[in-house]
């Protein structure tokens, strides 16, 4: 069942049985670049990341991120939703996708989609977004969607900076 629909998308929930698309994507390599390496390294792994990541947050906080699939096909091509980390004070977007499904226009259609579900439905204000500061694509498609730059920061427990983004 569909959360979000956009003309070509459908974001659902993850559950275990989506395993073998997340062990495939947490492991390629702008994934391991950009966002890091989670360790998952099987489908025990990967069901393990599902259960303890986005289904945590779908029971805790009533969002997460979800599973892109086109819509026709049903076909996983990416990630895309709301996370709440504890080093930050509000909510942020985040996305990823196969790399055969990038510049295409589907992370903007999703990211577009979960912003609008986040105001309208979840009536979040703010919104905001980490990124690596090499992550030209990542970067553009933010300042796309409307997120402005704000700060360099550091997460917490992390070596590497990020930049932050935000809503006006």
């Amino acid at each position: 069942m569909c959360v979000l629909q956009t003309d070509r998308l459908c974001l659902h929930q993850l559950s275990t049985k989506d395993a073998p698309f997340i062990l495939a994507l947490l492991n390629t390599p702008g994934w391991l670049e950009f966002i890091g390496d989670r360790g998952v390294r099987n489908l025990a792994d990967a069901r393990n990341y599902i259960l303890n990541g986005p289904v945590a947050s779908y029971n805790q906080r009533g969002f997460g991120l979800y599973l892109v699939t086109l819509t026709e096909s049903r076909l996983p091509i990416g990630l895309c939703g709301l996370l709440k980390r504890e080093s930050l004070a509000d909510v942020d977007i985040g996305f990823a996708f196969m790399p055969e499904y990038t510049r295409q226009g589907y992370a903007y259609e999703a990211a577009s989609a979960v912003l609008t579900y986040a105001r309208a439905t979840l009536d979040l204000k703010r919104i905001v977004a980490i990124t690596a500061p090499g992550n030209q694509r990542s970067i553009s498609l933010l300042e796309r969607l409307g997120l402005r730059y704000k700060a360099i920061i550091k997460l917490a427990g992390q070596t590497e900076e990020s930049i932050l983004y935000e809503t006006s």
